[in-house]
């Protein structure tokens, strides 16, 4: 079976899902109100959905946009679980590291070299840093009080000493 076939299968296959899904909530009024509370659960149930179609048809790098949709999907589900959207603020910026996260997947399920792992964890801790830095700015850790600030040192003492233990690789 080639790629084509498999993903036209694959294609098929999510849209029975997904039309079974909606016939239920259709027929059923009482699942309503719950399919209303966990729509970003559809969102997250797109990025695997994506990662499954990546891993069917052979794509392994099908893997970083399923991260991105999922991660945003999990984002999304935090905000709506305590009404927090505000955060979106500073939650964006985990957007890099959910893509480091696929290139990572994409790596392990792809048989990738050594280096695309790297890439993908030099992706996440600057997402972490960047979620560190804004989430500091808006407000979203103030249980840290007036220490937040030596972790952007930390961070930036770590990143400057990097080079030195780095020289024999390129």
């Amino acid at each position: 079976m080639d790629t084509r076939q498999k993903s036209t299968i694959a294609v098929g296959v999510i849209l029975i899902l997904v039309g079974v899904l909606f016939a239920l909530v259709n027929l059923v009024p009482e699942l309503q109100p719950q399919v209303a509370d966990l729509w970003p659960l559809i969102i997250i149930g797109v990025g695997v959905l994506l990662f499954v179609i990546g891993l069917i048809t052979g794509v392994p790098d099908m893997a970083v946009p399923a991260c991105i949709v999922a991660g945003i999907g999990g984002i999304l589900y935090f905000q709506n679980a305590y009404d927090m959207f505000e955060s979106w603020a500073y939650a964006w910026t985990l957007i890099p590291g959910f893509v480091g996260v696929g290139i990572i997947l994409a790596s392990v399920t792809g048989g990738k070299n050594r280096y695309s792992v790297r890439r993908g964890l030099n992706a996440i801790l600057t997402s972490l840093i960047l979620f560190a830095i804004f989430g500091a700015i808006f407000g979203a850790f103030t249980s840290t009080g007036i220490y937040w600030p030596l972790l952007l040192v930390a961070a930036g003492i770590l990143i400057l000493l990097r080079p030195l233990f780095n020289r024999g690789q390129s």
